[in-house]
């Protein structure tokens, strides 16, 4: 599956963006909220990694694996999501703050 093998790159490409982008934030609460976005885009790696293996081997570990993936994957975005819900409205006043003084 060629769309799977682009998402799992650009979910990993995410990742990598964002890790870069957290390091180099100074703002604490922007920090959580970026590091949330790689949560997000790790949890997309790992579960359509997992997707992907279904569709290319057929034995019995291949799904157990990938089930564990899809689920690992799952519980990441998931949290990923509460957490950018949660920082977002910090980071924004943050940013406000920094932008007034």
């Amino acid at each position: 599956m060629p769309v799977l093998a682009i998402l799992i790159v650009m979910s990993l490409s995410f990742y990598v963006f964002y890790k870069i982008k957290y390091i180099r934030s100074t703002r604490p609460a922007e920090r959580q909220w970026i590091s949330a976005k790689s949560r997000i885009a790790l949890g997309l790696f790992v579960g359509l990694f997992g997707l992907n293996q279904l569709f290319l081997y057929h034995t019995t570990v291949t799904y157990i694996v990938a089930a564990l993936f899809i689920i690992v994957g799952g519980f990441s975005v998931w949290g990923g999501i509460k957490a950018y819900k949660f920082y977002l409205p910090y980071a924004v006043k943050e940013a406000e703050e920094l932008s007034n003084n």
